[in-house]
């Protein structure tokens, strides 16, 4: 239904009728989460054998004999080092296995670059530098740049992935060292990346030297249905000369634990030696037992996605759910992404009309991401966006949920209207 065709007293007559919704949602005294893309307890039950997969009856030893209870291999074991050069399609050689963080990973490259940089001074040497935030975007990615005092540039997000014209006029810049990207199931809006794009970003030609694409793939296997295909932005590079060019970061942390899975990240050769170095500093290992588990659980690439329908099974309904309802409730008076992999949707209200939508789902007992969370510095230009995250809940909160959101998102736009 469109708000605006109707007449003032059939106005006044809904927003009664509304607000009386409201306020009965409002009186359940509700407690509902849907801030943040957590797998809930049964997709986290799923992973439950993990733990024993690495005993004194199964062993504690690599394939090729290495001890994972002792110190050493930084840069983390074979096999899995393996494993996510397939799902990532790039060399093993290429590849690096962390602790449990995709995030601290990333957050470690952006800190070596400022103290160290990559083929160049310093980023902290080189007076204001700049990163390109396609937005609406992960506000994780945006505040690694706060703190690091690093300028944001938000450049728009299409159908397909970040505007490549803009991206490409940008990178002339001396100034602009970095872009963030979540490629496939992008988050909030469920993108994939097109092939055009991929090829595009490959093919940069950035002024600055130092200049790294920090592609964010955590949604690599994360498909609601079947697969939807992305380009390998590492052999894409590598065709064009630029394999250096490239961090790219991807972790089982919505595969098996998010508080114990294994993150991974692949680079160029003299980025992978230079980080290794430097690793050598660092750490005297990651958790070797851990990974040892997930290579046992995980011995190819098939049992990967087999575990990954699991997950599906689960977390579809819940994205049904939501969709159906804003179906149902919201059509005419908003608009929303319908993605078919990742955690989250991103539904736009009318402008302006954001932060409102958060106040009132906050004062009837509903927790969302912040209005202009999406966006670098927390700053929405248009006030529309609003990132759903349906993954935690139980499915008869995320129902409830839903009305609250949906009763709030008619409510404020009544109310702007009136």
């Amino acid at each position: 239904m469109n708000y605006k065709n109707l007449s003032q007293s059939e106005k006044e007559e809904l927003i009664l009728k509304v607000k009386a919704e409201y306020d009965e949602l409002k009186k359940s005294g509700l407690s509902l989460d849907m801030s943040r893309g957590k797998p809930s307890f049964s997709q986290i039950d799923i992973s439950n054998d993990f733990f024993d997969l690495v005993n004194n009856n199964t062993g504690f030893c690599t394939a090729d004999g290495i001890d994972c209870r002792n110190y050493g291999i930084v840069d983390g074991i074979k096999e899995l080092k393996v494993l996510f050069g397939k799902i990532l399609k790039a060399p093993s050689e290429n590849v690096i296995c962390g602790g449990n963080s995709s995030l601290n990973m990333m957050f470690d490259c952006v800190a070596q670059g400022m103290t160290h940089g990559f083929g160049d001074k310093p980023w902290a040497k080189q007076g204001k530098i700049k990163f390109l935030c396609p937005a609406p975007g992960y506000d994780r990615h945006f505040g690694i740049c706060e703190h690091f005092g690093i300028e944001m540039i938000t450049v728009e997000m299409n159908a397909d992935g970040p505007n490549m014209d803009q991206i490409e006029k940008l990178v002339k810049d001396k100034r602009v060292k970095g872009v963030w990207c979540v490629p496939k199931y992008s988050n909030p809006e469920g993108i994939v990346y097109s092939n055009e794009v991929v090829k595009r970003f490959a093919n940069l030609k950035p002024k600055a030297k130092d200049f790294r694409i920090f592609w964010d793939n955590a949604y690599a296997v994360h498909n609601l249905g079947s697969d939807t295909s992305l380009l390998s932005i590492f052999e894409e590079c590598k065709k064009t000369g630029n394999e250096n060019m490239v961090f790219e970061f991807t972790s089982t942390s919505k595969i098996t634990f998010p508080g114990g899975g294994v993150a991974a990240m692949v680079a160029g050769d003299e980025d992978i030696k230079r980080l290794k170095q430097r690793m050598n500093y660092q750490t005297i290992g990651p958790d070797k037992l851990n990974q040892l588990r997930h290579a046992k659980m995980f011995p190819n690439v098939t049992s990967v996605k087999e575990h990954m329908k699991k997950h599906a099974a689960a977390l579809k309904p819940k994205f049904e759910i939501v969709l159906k309802s804003f179906e149902k409730e919201l059509k005419g008076i908003a608009t929303w992404t319908k993605p078919k992999g990742g955690y989250f949707i991103s539904l736009y209200v009318e402008d302006g009309l954001a932060k409102r939508v958060h106040t009132l789902c906050k004062e009837a007992g509903l927790v969302l991401t912040g209005a202009g969370a999406t966006f670098p510095y927390g700053k929405d230009p248009k006030d529309s966006n609003l990132r759903i995250a349906p993954s935690f809940p139980p499915v008869e909160e995320l129902e409830v949920a839903c009305k609250v959101l949906c009763a709030s998102v008619k409510l404020a736009t009544l109310e702007k209207l009136l």
